[in-house]
């Protein structure tokens, strides 16, 4: 049994070995703090994020980064509308021995990794995204009857263009609810951008360096569930989480019709989980209010749907997150 000092000590050391994680994908990844901030988080928390965002903003560089630092195997899908199941779980081949007999021989699939990039996941059809549902709930496969266990850990770091849409097909929302944060990466401001122009066309290019490996990060998401937070915290992710579910008692007067579904428990879940990562990356023992309020919006965004009329009236589901954040958290923890 772990004694609080103990714990206290362990938490201590692993936010120094995150300070270094980030520089070390600061030197590759410039700015976008916020971004690094939350995929990180998702993965400290044993889950899986979706990134939205133009193309050529860095997506899978981020991704190809956090395999390095992280010290952990990767693969990388590129997702298409001809792809099929088979071509990312694997498939069995009929082999010839030497003896004239002949066997079944199971080749895996890319999804056999522990850090898979799946990109440009919503171009692949809804058959094909299907096939990564078992193995973002339960990391593992079933292929031909048998289940196999995928690597320790497993995350899919997944990239999303929201601007072009012919010839796509829009995640299903028992997908999106798998992914843990979607993180919108937007473009950067322009001292960032003179950065990365400086950066990237010299003949030195910055490289990362590995921090963790996969015993030492399952070490790290471990701690991150024995951390503890504090019933007012616990009751600030109740109070956001349900306040957005249509037709509950507790939904502001002012949501109306303005949502067709709201967020389900794994939203909760995932704060809970979520806002316990960022203390750690920022030096705290235990989470605070501010880190619910940071959370919120990669934890929600893609666990509601506007109605038609919300949508008519040019209402943004960010906007909602940040008025009920404003109402239910900011303005309790200034009370």
């Amino acid at each position: 049994m772990t004694t609080d000092s103990e714990m206290l000590e362990q938490i201590g050391a692993l936010a120094t070995r995150l300070g270094a994680a980030r520089e070390s994908v600061d030197r590759r990844f410039i700015g976008q703090e916020s971004v690094v901030e939350q995929v990180l988080a998702a993965i400290l928390s044993g889950g899986h994020a979706l990134l939205v965002g133009q193309p050529g903003l860095g997506k899978t560089m981020l991704v190809d980064t956090l395999g390095t630092v992280l010290g952990l195997d990767t693969s990388r899908i590129q997702f298409t509308p001809d792809l099929m199941p088979a071509d990312i779980l694997g498939s069995e081949v009929l082999d010839a021995k030497p003896d004239g007999t002949r066997a079944f021989r199971f080749i895996e699939g890319p999804v056999f990794t522990q850090l898979l990039m799946a990109d440009e996941i919503n171009r692949a059809s809804p058959r094909t995204q299907s096939a990564l549902l078992q193995a973002m709930q339960e990391g593992e496969v079933t292929v031909s009857g048998q289940h196999r266990p995928l690597g320790r850990p497993f995350h899919v770091l997944a990239t999303q263009n929201p601007i072009e849409q012919e010839g796509t097909y829009p995640l299903p929302e028992a997908q999106l609810d798998r992914f843990l944060l979607q993180v919108d990466v937007d473009y950067p401001d322009r001292d960032t951008e003179r950065a990365i122009l400086l950066a990237t066309t010299g003949i030195e290019k910055g490289a990362a360096h590995q921090v963790f490996d996969a015993e030492t990060l399952m070490a790290a998401q471990a701690l991150v569930r024995r951390m503890p937070v504090g019933e007012s915290l616990v009751a600030a992710i109740l109070d956001l989480v349900r306040g957005f579910r249509p037709g509950e008692a507790e939904a502001p007067a002012w949501l109306g019709d303005t949502l067709v579904w709201g967020p389900g428990p794994r939203a909760a879940q995932a704060l809970m989980l979520t806002i316990r990562a960022r203390a750690l990356l920022h030096g705290r023992y235990a989470p605070v209010v501010e880190d619910v309020a940071a959370m919120a919006a990669p934890v929600l965004r893609h666990r509601m749907a506007l109605g038609f009329a919300a949508r008519a009236r040019g209402d943004s589901v960010d906007a909602l997150i940040d008025r009920m954040v404003n109402e239910r958290l900011m303005q309790g923890a200034a009370a």
